[in-house]
């Protein structure tokens, strides 16, 4: 990302104009970069925030930790160019010889009959192990551990379509405040945090992927689903473990990284001076060019490739 200087372009002694001045933005190099639940095709996917910082490191490995791509609650008449131009800057990356690895999550299940696909520097798994100067870490979704997606699958579909709408309100309530100068507001995470009985599914879930984790021999289990960023170490029977959770792209838009210098970390897009920056306005490369110019007829043959129905 480069920003130009403001102003007229400056002028040397003999009077001729220069060019104007270019800051462009060194990427941060990570090891590896996880993300999970961006829910692209919902109106709660912050997909321009996501590019952004997509955009802003240079990783060796990126993992898109499940619900990537929210096909429970897909319509085709709801795929903005910014959903498009995200899929796309991920294949670019692929391209570019960064090992991408999707697993899956309950979002996209449909996509878990694929398991084992490879295409380049993209592979698609339901749970990855990296090894790692700090420790092993067995990375995967963790909706395995819902109760509610065990038992109640239509139970929780509905629950995702009452979210999606409590999102939308969100948003549309963050606009009238932001209006009137006044801070934003996260509708879900209060009620979350005000439900006693969320609480504790929350804790319950973290301390099961911390003991299946130990149980597989496993010093770090990173997670997603229950969009909650988190890295703390859990007590189990048979050790410690370090439980990593890399939170969402809807609600906290964060995400995990990771470097052989200061181990794992979580980054909040929020909290970031960078990306809080006032975004300058960018020449659309070919790709970008392309997802903006027809991102239904790109959508319709993505969702032919992988035979699923809009």
């Amino acid at each position: 990302m480069s920003t130009t200087t403001a102003g007229l372009p400056e002028t040397d002694k003999m009077g001729t104009s220069a060019l104007p001045k270019v800051r462009v933005r060194r990427k941060r190099r990570v090891q590896v970069a996880v993300i999970s639940d961006v829910h692209l095709g919902t109106y709660g996917c912050h997909a321009t925030e996501l590019l952004r910082y997509l955009k802003s490191i240079r990783p060796q490995v990126l993992v898109l930790n499940g619900d990537i791509v929210d096909i429970w609650q897909f319509s085709k008449n709801y795929w903005p160019p910014a959903h498009m131009r995200v899929v796309r800057y991920l294949a670019g990356l692929a391209a570019k010889g960064v090992k991408i690895h999707y697993l899956t999550g309950n979002h996209d299940e449909l996509l878990r009959k694929f398991a084992g696909l490879k295409l380049g520097n993209f592979r698609l798994d339901n749970k990855l192990v990296l090894d790692l100067p700090h420790g092993r870490a067995w990375l995967f979704h963790g909706d395995v551990f819902d109760v509610t997606m065990r038992h109640s699958r239509w139970l929780a579909k509905l629950g995702g379509h009452g979210y999606d709408l409590l999102i939308l309100l969100n948003r549309l309530v963050n606009y009238g405040l932001l209006k009137m100068g006044r801070p934003r507001v996260a509708l879900s995470k209060r009620v979350k945090e005000r439900v006693k009985s969320a609480v504790a599914a929350v804790s319950n879930y973290e301390e099961t992927a911390a003991a299946i984790a130990a149980d597989k021999g496993y010093p770090y289990v990173a997670c997603g689903h229950i969009h909650q960023p988190e890295i703390k170490p859990l007590a189990t029977e048979k050790g410690e473990v370090m439980y990593l959770n890399s939170g969402d792209w809807v609600e906290n838009l964060t995400a995990l990284e990771y470097t052989a210098e200061g181990g794992w970390q979580l980054y909040y897009y929020n909290d970031d001076p960078a990306m809080q920056q006032t975004a300058q306005p960018e020449a659309a490369d070919a790709t970008e060019a392309l997802a903006d110019a027809n991102p239904a007829a790109l959508l319709k043959g993505l969702l032919a490739e992988f035979k699923i129905k809009g």
